[in-house]
């Protein structure tokens, strides 16, 4: 039986009744998207029209998940809102800070005791709130959701970027920030802008070496990293119920990289056949009765421009596969025309590191079908001439597919499996390799390739396809290869071809494990105490942030005035990083240094203006807080894009930063320095961002008059004394800026709640 299955219930004895009063309030059929986003409507937002991409609507989520990373600073922020237990079901899983080396069982070993103390504080702090607690190996956040929690017409938040994964089974799952998931868990609304929706109308099948993983990565190259930007993307069509729920759940995942707020599919019976076959069919029973409101309404996908803000057509029939890269997910290239590619743009031709698994790909399909063009590869005489790597994606699918002989089928050939965890796909990798620094070509199945993303080798050159591309690929050991074309060289001196890659869909002898790794929370939890040493480096608990002042937005100095993409990566890194992520002082020290200096085109060296010297940024920041000098950071487009980490709020609002001035944000991003009390501001004319100069003070002259859809003036007072004026955009609401005044969102939690 699932989960919280009460609730679940509940969810669909009144979705009926509900649907058809939205649909009569809008007056309109309605896409999916509607149907969920109207019915988990807070009681503070009145059943309504709202308008897309303008209104803010508070929702009622039905759960929240948390990874081990981001989890830390969200259950701090919930340790001080004043709540005995969590409002909403909730969950922790410890997969983010498991580091890849040499294999599964001694990678887990190493990370169980070099993380015992931030364990034992999530597993104790979960015990006490009534959070369920998924153990290190127990598996990957997202899997770990689609395999146990997700469910038709839900909706959930969650701290990582790609929550959306759930969207495979048909939910609205939003990637928050921590300071989200404590208004949820808090039992208050939850605030977002209406989102837009983009129809994706899905024609044919997939056939042959095109996968799910092949969809997003065509869709990422058409509406690019900011394309999805406060929208949803519904998928429709026969396309998309030829698909797996796995394979949805793929495509949904990568959504975060084109900046959705969320992507779903409507229920079909590949999600039934999920649910049954993951231990379900109570759900996938209750789903069935309710099935015509799970989905958009006939007229809307017979008529789709009339109804989505704007619609994509992709014939499966002739999709390609696709490898997209380096260094951004949404630069797609078919296969047909990458080996011209390499050559034009000079990528490193030997393809060094092969990596498949990950949250977005580790699904029981997706190894069974690498598996296959492994068993071919060895049937012919062939080895991985890369390195090559696995990652399950839970211990339930990595005890399915070892039973299965998939396991074998790549180590058979010099494959290496990793544990159930995020790996090398978030940095956690000790990648074996004789120049930390040298130019090099990997590829992955992963969903993110950021510079310096996977190894922390800005010369490493990231890309990403489907898992079995991955492997065909690793077997030739050549960015060149096309499987689809080309041949190998075998042992023998042989030429043979790889032959399209079969698998199934779901175990054919059910998925089965032995400890899935699931810890249940105490009944009562009011006797336990969650302690946290005043000496540890990497728990701290956190003090209040005190309110702007407008006296503290005159005369600022300008931090840093971040040139080109800026994601959340550079703001806040990962990999070794992670130690520190519950420790708000010292994972501070990594504020904005991989943000490269417009003045002087380095990265973590700015001029400080009490000292006159170059300096680290989070030390420049450090010395203009301690002398009480106030500073703001610039940016450009898109600022912020990436993982949903709120510490990249947290840690420049800890270093005394007041306001963000960008181009255009991220849109968890924004929403993460709202939450924290901070100024997230726009430039009206995209052009005054060349008016700051490094030597400027930078003052908000009307931040005491702070109103919704008013912009505010900024004055820069150049070093020569002759002064600019522009306006700055904000989209604040009424209780956005009640935020700012009470110094954070938690703090005006807090008041409300005592």
């Amino acid at each position: 039986m699932a989960f919280d299955i009460e609730l679940i219930k509940k969810v669909y004895a009144d979705l009926p009744a509900k649907v058809a009063e939205a649909r009569q309030q809008l007056g309109k059929p309605l896409t999916l998207t509607e149907k969920i986003l109207y019915t988990h409507l807070h009681p503070e937002s009145p059943l309504r029209q709202y308008g897309r991409g303008k209104d803010y609507v508070f929702f009622q989520p039905d759960r929240v998940a948390m990874q081990d990373a981001t989890a830390q600073m969200a259950l701090l922020q919930f340790m001080m809102a004043g709540r005995d237990k969590v409002a909403v079901p909730s969950t922790v899983h410890c997969d983010h800070l498991i580091l890849a080396e040499t294999g599964a069982e001694a990678d887990l070993a190493r990370a169980n005791d070099e993380n015992s103390e931030v364990y034992d504080f999530l597993s104790t702090v979960s015990d006490k709130y009534g959070i369920g607690f998924w153990k290190p190996g127990a598996g990957i956040i997202h899997q770990i959701v689609l395999e146990n929690y997700a469910f038709p017409g839900g909706m959930m938040i969650g701290t990582d970027s790609h929550t959306p994964n759930a969207g495979g089974l048909g939910m609205v799952a939003i990637g928050v920030g921590g300071a989200d998931a404590v208004d949820v868990m808090a039992g208050m609304p939850w605030e977002l802008k209406m989102p837009k929706v983009i129809g994706v109308k899905l024609t044919g099948k997939l056939n042959g070496w095109t996968t799910p993983k092949d969809v997003i990565l065509k869709v990422a190259g058409i509406l690019t990293v900011k394309g999805g930007t406060g929208a949803i993307v519904e998928y429709f069509g026969e396309g998309a119920e030829s698909m797996s729920c796995t394979g949805k759940g793929t495509i949904c995942n990568m959504g975060a990289e084109i900046g959705a707020t969320t992507s779903t599919f409507g229920y079909d019976e590949s999600m039934s056949r999920y649910l049954k076959a993951t231990d379900r069919a109570d759900v996938a029973s209750l789903a069935d009765q309710v099935a015509e409101h799970l989905t958009g309404d006939a007229e809307v996908y017979a008529n789709p421009e009339a109804y989505f803000d704007r619609v994509i057509e992709i014939d499966l029939n002739t999709l390609e596969p696709h490898i997209n890269g380096p260094y951004t997910p949404d630069r797609a290239f078919p296969i047909s025309e990458f080996a011209a590619a390499v050559d034009k743009f000079e990528f490193p031709p030997v393809l060094e590191v092969g990596l498949i698994g990950s949250c977005t790909n580790s699904s029981y399909e997706d190894l069974d079908r690498a598996a296959n063009i492994a068993k071919d590869a060895k049937a012919k005489g062939l080895k991985f001439k890369s390195e090559f790597t696995v990652t399950p994606g839970s211990e339930q699918i990595r005890y399915t597919v070892e039973r299965d002989g998939i396991l074998s089928a790549f180590e058979d050939i010099d494959g290496i499996v990793l544990a159930n965890a995020c790996g090398p796909c978030i940095g956690q990798w000790a990648r074996h390799t004789d120049d930390p620094n040298r130019a090099n070509s990997i590829i992955t199945s992963f969903n993110r390739n950021f510079a310096k993303r996977n190894d922390g080798n800005p010369q490493t050159r990231g890309f990403v396809a489907s898992p079995e591309l991955v492997t065909a690929m690793a077997l030739s050991g050549s960015m060149k290869f096309n499987p689809l074309t080309d041949t190998l060289t075998n042992e023998r001196g042989e030429q043979v071809k790889l032959s399209p890659p079969t698998g199934y869909e779901l175990p054919p002898n059910g998925f089965a494990v032995e400890d899935a790794g699931f810890q249940a929370p105490a009944e009562d939890g009011s006797g336990i105490e969650v302690k946290v040493s005043e000496s540890s480096d990497r728990l701290q608990l956190l003090e209040p942030f005190q309110p702007i002042r407008p006296e503290q937005v005159n005369d600022m100095r300008v931090l840093i005035k971040a040139k080109g993409k800026c994601t959340t990566d550079h703001i806040s890194m990962a990999g070794p990083w992670l130690t520190y992520r519950g420790h708000l002082e010292n994972i501070s020290q990594n504020c904005l240094i991989g943000a490269i200096n417009a003045y002087n085109e380095k990265t973590n060296s700015v001029i400080n203006f009490i000292t006159n010297e170059y300096m680290a940024v989070p030390d420049s920041a450090t010395t203009y807080r301690n002398n009480g000098v106030g500073q703001i950071v610039v940016g450009e487009e898109n600022y912020g894009e990436g993982s949903s980490r709120e510490h990249a709020a947290m840690e420049p609002r800890f270093l005394g930063v007041h306001a963000v001035l960008v181009k255009s944000f991220a849109r968890i991003h924004e929403t993460n320095l709202k939450k924290q009390g901070m100024l997230a501001l726009t430039f009206v004319d995209p052009d005054d961002y060349d008016k700051i100069r490094q030597d400027d003070k930078v003052s908000i002259t009307d931040f005491h008059a702070m109103a919704p859809g008013r912009n505010l003036t900024v004055q820069l007072t150049h070093a020569d004394g002759s002064r600019d004026t522009f306006e700055v955009a904000h989209t604040y609401n009424e209780a956005q800026i009640d935020w700012v005044r009470a110094g954070s969102a938690l703090n005006k939690i807090r008041q409300e709640l005592a």
